[in-house]
């Protein structure tokens, strides 16, 4: 949070929105599913090419600013498995577009100290890709601050069959394959976000009501906050007005209040008076 205040002018909204937020009570991992680059395109009358380009300044900006909060995690929903269904060379402007983004960023995920992971089927992108994801992730993988989770190639559903393969295949070479037991904790353990805490916020912008094949096992309980801007439009300030939003809630993980309500003890009372039949 110092890192961010010291970023900031007091003449500034986003000072104001800052200074609301519980340093204490920052998310530790925020997942973003960043929609709305091909309507924001449109609406200029601009190639939906155009719509992503404009995007990387988006991501550029909440990275920083995630990474200035204390942020533990950021994940970014970059290309999904079914994103291969659009045109081809808006497929192939992506992946050129990714291509910059790496190649301008390293130095600056280095000097923020963030380390940059990709998640997904990976092995599936073209060469050139796996190249640029592979020389940065060995560039930043000493870094002890931010992990920077870019999802490409993802989907929840191929996340959890991959999972679940890789367990198997595991307890086969253990030759424990017998005697494999199926849990919560050994599905996460073979999860691409193995050894990170679940996303305790996520955002989606461009106000569509969906999660998309996003982190299906890792949101269970995370909090859900939906903006109509759209992802180019998404900066600072949005960043800061969700965190606000997101400490204004109450996370109970399917439990209750410690508080008693009057309400909660009048019904304590009355089952005390009431039998009641057992069938």
């Amino acid at each position: 949070m110092k890192e961010l205040l010291k970023r900031l002018s007091p003449d500034e909204r986003d000072w104001s929105l800052a200074r609301e937020i519980d340093p204490k009570r920052i998310p530790a991992h925020v997942a973003i599913i960043m929609d709305g680059n091909g309507r924001w395109a449109r609406q200029r009358n601009f190639p939906r090419i155009m719509g992503h380009r404009a995007g990387i300044g988006s991501v550029k900006t909440v990275t920083e600013t995630c990474a200035q909060l204390g942020l533990e995690a950021l994940t970014l929903y970059a290309f999904s498995v079914e994103n291969w269904k659009r045109p081809r060379h808006e497929v192939e402007g992506l992946w050129r577009l990714l291509r910059h983004y790496l190649r301008r960023e390293v130095s600056s995920l280095i000097e923020n100290d963030i380390q940059l992971v990709a998640i997904g089927r990976i092995e599936s992108l073209p060469a050139f890709v796996q190249d640029e994801l592979t020389d940065v992730m060995e560039k930043t993988s000493r870094n002890q601050g931010m992990r920077l989770n870019l999802a490409i190639n993802y989907g929840g559903r191929t996340e959890l069959v991959d999972a679940v393969n890789a367990m198997i295949d595991s307890a086969r070479i253990d030759g424990t394959l017998d005697s494999l037991e199926v849990t919560e904790e050994t599905i996460s353990a073979y999860l691409y976000t193995s050894g990170l805490r679940d996303p305790d916020l996520l955002i989606r912008t461009s106000g569509e009501m969906r999660i998309s094949n996003f982190l299906l096992w890792q949101i269970a309980y995370s909090e859900i906050y939906v903006t109509s801007t759209l992802w180019p439009d998404f900066g600072r300030t949005e960043l800061l007005e969700a965190l606000v939003d997101y400490q204004r809630r109450e996370r109970r993980f399917g439990g209750v209040t410690r508080a008693v309500s009057p309400a909660a003890q009048e019904d304590q009372l009355l089952l005390e008076e009431i039998e009641v039949p057992l069938r």
